[in-house]
């Protein structure tokens, strides 16, 4: 169970975005794609139909170990998997044997060493599908590196997959992961086109006096026309009241609203120019919901981006973006990891992926 300030505002909203497509005669709505537990196992598929599935790490071990599949949408969408192992002063050569239900499974295979800490095994094509397929019958999958044995749990990886299948459109095709069939690859849909945004760069972050007094400012307009906007506002974060210009005319003026151990949640609103009468909240496009966690503006992209930690390790939480496209604010990117198994960042689910174009 995932603990900490701050969690009922992880949950992904899936409220429709509009973001620009290249190519397209009018804007499209896009959505964030979705993510499920399947006992052991959490699959998630984005907005272009890219597919993961990873195994839980048990946490009540030091010693790590977890596999991932991946594979992209459409006729031609090629399956990588790895094996990945933590440990500690890890130094290439190492070797690691796979065993199924302590059954030896292939030969040993020399991994990849990624870091002092993380030991990689990459399974070619022939090779992930025959691991696939013999998964199947099996509960877990051993992994020895090192002296070291890693259990990786195989309950739900099945449902995990079919899931997948499922979502990309391939059941009872030959390119299914779990219920082949006698279709072709090419009747597999497309993978839907990439959105591509247009993000307009800003001027640099006002100063901290200018932003004070902005912030100042907000917070008496708010006392007037929306009084609850901050309510856990003490004023012990006031000195980080945070503004920039933004292209189009309007100003982003930034308030932190509440804090925990280890996550700052932080109120945007725009205002016209330097219009205080004009101030309103920023549209995530989340229910009127204007604040991120750990959350800050990168003028010279375009985008905010934020960091919602469930718990302080940061092994569970959501991480994502949202683009400037002088008029709105549209989600640009989404990862999360809904449980807390101790799985770094980099290895969270993408639930919304884009290209943006920065424009000056």
């Amino acid at each position: 169970m995932c603990g900490g300030w701050g969690r009922g505002k992880l949950a992904v909203q899936a409220g429709a975005l509009l973001l620009t497509v290249t190519g397209a005669a009018q804007a499209q709505t896009q959505r964030p794609g979705e993510s499920k537990t399947f006992r052991e196992w959490l699959a998630g598929c984005d907005n272009i139909k890219s597919c993961t599935a990873i195994s839980l790490p048990d946490e009540s071990t030091t010693d790590i170990g977890f596999l991932k599949l991946e594979r992209p949408a459409g006729p031609d969408g090629a399956v990588s998997m790895s094996l990945t192992l933590t440990g500690s002063k890890l130094k290439a050569p190492l070797m690691i044997a796979l065993a199924l239900d302590d059954a030896p499974y292939g030969s040993p295979s020399a991994a990849k060493v990624a870091d002092p800490e993380t030991a990689r095994l990459v399974f070619s094509p022939a090779d992930a599908d025959a691991l696939l397929n013999a998964m199947r019958k099996a509960t877990k999958l051993s992994a020895t590196m090192a002296g070291t044995t890693y259990t990786i749990s195989l309950a739900g990886s099945v449902a995990a997959l079919l899931w997948i299948d499922e979502k990309q459109g391939r059941l009872n095709t030959v390119s299914a992961l779990i219920r082949k069939g006698p279709a072709a690859a090419s009747t597999v849909p497309k993978a839907p086109a990439l959105p591509v945004i247009s993000a307009r760069a800003s001027g640099p972050q006002f100063d901290e006096a200018k932003a004070k007094s902005l912030g100042a400012a907000l917070r008496k307009r708010l006392e007037i026309i929306d009084p609850k906007a901050c309510t856990t506002d003490d004023g012990s974060f006031r000195d980080a009241d945070q503004a920039w210009p933004l292209a189009g005319g309007y100003t982003l003026i930034g308030i932190p609203c509440g804090s925990g151990a280890y996550n700052v949640s932080t109120g945007y609103w725009m205002i016209r120019g330097d219009a205080m009468t004009s101030a309103d909240r920023v549209n995530f496009g989340r229910d009127n919901d204007n604040t991120l966690i750990n959350s800050g503006y990168a003028p010279n992209a375009g985008e905010m981006v934020y960091f919602a930690k469930a718990r302080g390790v940061g092994d569970c939480g959501q991480t994502g973006s949202f683009a400037w496209t002088g008029e709105a604010f549209v989600m640009s990117a989404l990862q999360t990891m809904d449980a807390c198994r101790q799985l770094p960042s980099e290895e969270w689910l993408t639930l919304f992926r884009s290209e943006v174009k920065v424009v000056k």
